[in-house]
């Protein structure tokens, strides 16, 4: 979960897919779920946001028990709308786990 300028995001992993949701900071109940494009077997999403409004929701791909895999991110604007294509590394460790911070200057910084 991250909040920025009071608006609350969670982010979900369900049947394989990942998303974001925006949550209504008074009731916590789901006004509003971004699912990141495309298919495979995803986990362990992380959501965050910069001052700038924008939103990263990543995830790792192919990771099981015993097994790493990679790490994928989807940039979107302040409109919800992609920005870019999604992005991908390899490398993520066994048992790793994604997370990460945005900087001051808006920039997303990711940690596996």
């Amino acid at each position: 979960m991250t909040e920025i300028n009071g608006e609350l995001l969670a982010a979900t992993e369900s049947a394989g897919q990942v998303s974001f949701a925006r949550v209504a900071p008074n009731s916590f109940s789901v006004e509003e779920t971004t699912t990141a494009p495309g298919m495979g077997k995803r986990k362990h999403p992380v959501v965050l946001a910069n001052a700038k409004g924008e939103t990263l929701l990543a995830w790792t791909e192919n990771m099981g028990w015993n097994k790493g895999g990679s790490l994928a991110w989807q940039l979107y604007g302040s409109d919800r709308k992609l920005e870019g294509e999604k992005g991908v590394a390899r490398g993520v460790p066994i048992w790793s786990l994604p997370t990460g911070f945005a900087k001051p200057n808006g920039d997303f910084v990711l940690i596996y």
